[in-house]
C-alpha cells in the first residue's frame, strides 16, 4: 500500500510594504525573492523556510 504524503511547502501571497504590490512566492525559496514592481526584497532565503520581509495576505492549498 502506497501512501501519498502532502507537501510540507506552501506557496504565499504576500504584499510588499513600499509599494503595495501582491505577489505568490514560494514559502520555501532558495534565493532572494524581490518585488516586481520596486525591486524590494520581500524574502531571504535561510537553508529552510524562508525569511518573509512582507505581510502575508494568504496561505495557497
Amino acid at each position: 500500500m502506497e501512501y501519498i504524503t502532502e507537501p510540507k511547502s506552501k506557496f504565499v501571497k504576500v504584499r510588499c510594504p513600499k509599494c503595495k504590490n501582491e505577489q505568490i512566492i514560494f514559502g520555501k525559496c532558495a534565493t532572494t525573492v524581490k518585488c516586481l514592481v520596486c525591486n524590494k526584497v520581500l524574502a531571504e532565503s535561510t537553508g529552510g523556510k524562508s525569511k518573509i520581509k512582507a505581510r502575508i495576505l494568504e496561505i495557497l492549498e
